[in-house]
């Protein structure tokens, strides 16, 4: 009996020494067995585009017309007849000069032209009545000469009055001070009953013309240098249905409304900042812009006809900064590539070199892979919403 009970004692001490072993070696099978299947990893499979790329640049907005109001005779104003700050059209009168004096004028010169008038058909006559008689010897030649030279006199006094009754006219229609352009007026720096002066330096009034209005923007030298290298060398090209399309992005970033057109590019560097201006026309219909706003300006640099776009969080660096991508092979193995990034492109980047159309390159599921490991793959959904614009224009 004593035996019976330690053969039995030896046996369970046996196997629970050996049950935990073998539960070992079965959990070591089965994570031998799931290690051994390749990490699940979503590719990308590249493919050529045509991108339009842009990039921003600050402006500030000016009037497209502007016209400083000043009197052109002396005098007083009688009556101001427009509102601060409404819109006024082109011959619309703004001030009164009195004209009393300037009429007085104009009458004065038209009675001394009808006085020459009156007094040129007596002279006309007696030089036609002298100059018959001296075919025949009646009257002497100087008589003739004098009257000839009384009736030259007369005709060149009626021009000087005739000319003097038109100046008179002028001043007169002078009085009434018209507004040269259509726009919006600002104050008036003179009140009713002021004395004004004829072109005098400081204005009674300025009109602006803001719809449309320009948008100047500044671009450097060397980023129209560098654009212009890569056109000569075919790398961009130019959009003839959108080239000078201009975006508008106001102070609170939200986007304008109405695109504007790229009107000229200027012909000379500013010396102080080593910038180029550009200059924008943009409608203006509902007077949001205002002379003097900042803006930024998204302006189309030009076409990348086979450009090449990876999402941002495909691309990742090196310790020095280098960027990099993680491509799959047509054997599933991974390599890592090197690239060279152009410029963003929304949530993008535009890929200079290093990577071609057709191949695959991981998106998520970085942190599973590396140099050489074997990935099994399934195709990237991209969920995120498309990017207003085309490019950002930052480079890298």
């Amino acid at each position: 009996m004593q035996t019976f009970n330690r053969r039995t004692g030896f046996l369970v001490t046996i196997m629970l020494i050996i049950l935990p072993l073998i539960q070992t070696s079965c959990t070591s099978g089965q994570t031998q067995n799931t290690n051994s299947q390749p990490p699940l990893v979503e590719v990308l499979e590249l493919k050529q585009e045509r991108v339009v790329l842009t990039t921003e640049l600050p402006g500030r907005t000016s009037a497209f017309l502007v016209a400083e109001i000043r009197p052109q005779v002396n005098g007083l104003i009688q009556k101001r007849l427009f509102t601060e700050g409404s819109l006024v059209k082109a011959g619309e009168v703004l001030y009164q000069i009195d004209p009393a004096q300037y009429r007085a004028a104009f009458e004065q010169a038209k009675a001394a032209v009808a006085m020459s008038e009156a007094t040129l058909p007596a002279l006309r006559s007696r030089e036609e009545r002298f100059k018959e008689l001296l075919n025949i010897n009646a009257v002497g030649q100087q008589d003739y000469d004098d009257a000839l030279a009384a009736l030259q006199q007369a005709e060149a006094q009626l021009l000087v009055n005739k000319a003097a009754m038109d100046a008179a006219k002028i001043n007169l229609n002078y009085t009434p001070i018209q507004a040269p352009i259509t726009g919006r007026i600002g104050k008036s720096t003179v009140t009713v009953g002021a004395m004004v002066t004829a072109y005098q330096p400081v204005p009674l009034a300025t009109i602006k013309q803001m719809d449309p209005i320009y948008v100047d923007v500044t671009q450097s030298a060397g980023d129209l240098l560098a654009l212009e290298r890569k056109m000569a060398k075919g790398e961009l090209t130019a959009d003839g249905e959108s080239r000078n399309r201009v975006h508008l992005i106001l102070q609170d970033g939200s986007r304008y409304a109405h695109a504007g057109t790229l009107q000229f590019r200027d012909v000379s560097v500013e010396a102080t900042t080593g910038a180029v201006t550009l200059r924008v026309v943009v409608p203006n219909p509902e007077q949001t812009l205002l002379p003097g706003m900042f803006v930024q300006a998204i302006v189309e640099e030009g076409v990348a006809e086979n450009g090449i776009l990876v999402p941002q969080q495909a691309i990742s660096r090196n310790p020095k900064g280098m960027p990099y991508a993680f491509v799959v092979n047509a054997d599933n193995s991974v390599s890592q590539r090197y690239v060279t990034l152009n410029r963003e492109v929304g949530n993008r980047w535009l890929i200079a070199d290093g990577l071609q159309a057709g191949e695959k390159v991981v998106v998520n599921g970085l942190q599973r892979v590396r140099d050489g490991v074997t990935v099994s793959t399934e195709p990237w959904q991209d969920n995120t919403q498309p990017p207003a614009d085309t490019a950002s224009g930052r480079e890298n």
